[in-house]
């Protein structure tokens, strides 16, 4: 059994009687962390495998972010977008040319930067393909998760993250996940995006079917259908390119990040498109008092550039092909599939993925199942062959424990 301080159990009481419950976390408090590891209030020691849902890609406590966040923070964090500051120029410049793309739309949250798509992908049905007004349609894929806002839950198909939320917003069309005919057929005149997860995180680590990202992307060309893809989970390194969608060679036409975006520290988001597309919006179109605000943009200019100079899509692909390969090495009847990209990584169990959580908590890891049967393993992408080696360790003894007990 997982024994809890003293400490821990007060602060764990503490959040349960002011906190709202919407959330089942890992009964682990944390009170500090660096790079790949975790220290509880008790001072014990844990391998982060969840890194935030990808928003750790550069690790706990980046010095190099940490100096940008400080500096920043010293001068000026927040002027609103009702004025300029010195800082969002060059955070969109190292975005844009990391990225491709001609322009960027900085917002907060994950979530933020979706709504910002949809509505960009809204107004260019209306004012570009010239669909009848309030008639857009943007086809969405079955285990999808683009955050909890309410045009967010209205495009899910997943019961537990719409029960009780509706009416809901209307416009979105649910088909399966990786059937490329499925996806042709619900193309209509009045079709304007597809918003996609090159590989689902939080429905299970789903990644499709060889060439399906591709076929989709052709069939947007085909039916003048904008391809914006949700790179918020997979983008950044975290399946060992620096995108997903790279993957497959394809370039969509509106891409969202987040997470990874704030190195840890801040939350940071964007949309990112060509000239066509974002000279849709204009003043009084969107917005957001906090969106690009200059502590945000020191610290994700930072935070990209640790990306790059740290070469982290190269290092997830190496660090996620040893992991891969060792758990797929144990032969376990518990196992039924490893799958993923990168650091990415979805184990799917004959038993509940939340055993297996309990058993690697005890053993001094930290992960966290994503579907009922499905573990996911993520660690930040700056993992060494030590703790790839360590993670492998307890896994294979929490594994051998649950096979003896099952």
């Amino acid at each position: 059994m997982y024994l809890l301080s003293e400490r821990a159990r007060e602060l764990i009481a503490a959040e349960e009687r002011y906190g709202a419950h919407n959330y089942a976390p890992l009964d682990l408090v944390v009170e500090r962390a660096q790079g790949v590891w975790l220290w509880d209030v008790g001072g014990r020691r844990y391998l982060d495998c969840v890194s935030a849902y990808s928003a750790l890609n550069q690790g706990h406590c980046h010095p190099q972010i940490h100096a940008a966040l400080v500096e920043q923070a010293q001068k000026v964090t927040l002027t609103s977008r009702a004025m300029r500051n010195d800082r969002l120029p060059g955070f969109l410049e190292t975005l844009t040319r990391l990225t491709g793309y001609d322009k960027a739309l900085p917002m907060n949250t994950g979530v933020e930067a979706v709504e910002t798509a949809i509505k960009l992908a809204r107004r260019w049905a209306y004012d570009v393909k010239r669909v009848p007004e309030d008639r857009a349609e943007i086809i969405v894929f079955s285990d999808n998760f683009h955050g909890r806002t309410l045009a967010a839950v209205s495009a899910s198909t997943t019961a537990e993250y719409r029960y009780g939320f509706g009416p809901f917003v209307p416009g979105f069309v649910a088909v399966p996940f990786g059937d490329a005919d499925a996806l042709e057929r619900a193309i209509t005149p009045n079709t304007c995006a597809i918003l996609i997860e090159p590989i689902q995180g939080e429905g299970g680590v789903n990644v499709p079917p060889e060439g399906y990202i591709k076929r989709a992307w052709a069939l947007c060309r085909e039916h003048d259908v904008l391809f914006i893809a949700d790179e918020i989970q997979t983008g950044l390194g975290r399946t060992g390119d620096l995108f997903a969608c790279d993957y497959d060679a394809v370039r969509p036409d509106v891409l969202v990040v987040g997470k990874a975006l704030g190195g840890g520290f801040y939350p940071v988001s964007a949309i990112l498109a060509n000239d066509g597309l974002m000279r849709l919006f204009e003043p009084g179109s969107h917005g957001s008092t906090f969106g690009g605000n200059p502590l945000a943009s020191a610290v994700a200019q930072a935070a990209l550039d640790v990306v790059v100079s740290e070469n982290l899509p190269a290092r997830s692909r190496y660090a996620g092909a040893r992991l891969m390969r060792g758990i797929r090495a144990l032969s376990s009847p518990l196992i039924t599939e490893v799958r993923g990209r990168g650091l990415l990584v979805g184990i799917a169990l004959t038993v509940p993925a939340k055993r297996l959580s309990d058993a690697l908590l005890e053993r001094g890891v930290a992960a966290k199942d994503c579907r009922e049967y499905v573990l996911r393993v993520a660690p930040p992408l700056v993992i060494d062959d030590e703790a790839t080696a360590y993670f492998l360790e307890h896994f294979a003894d929490a594994v051998g424990e649950l096979a003896a007990h099952s």
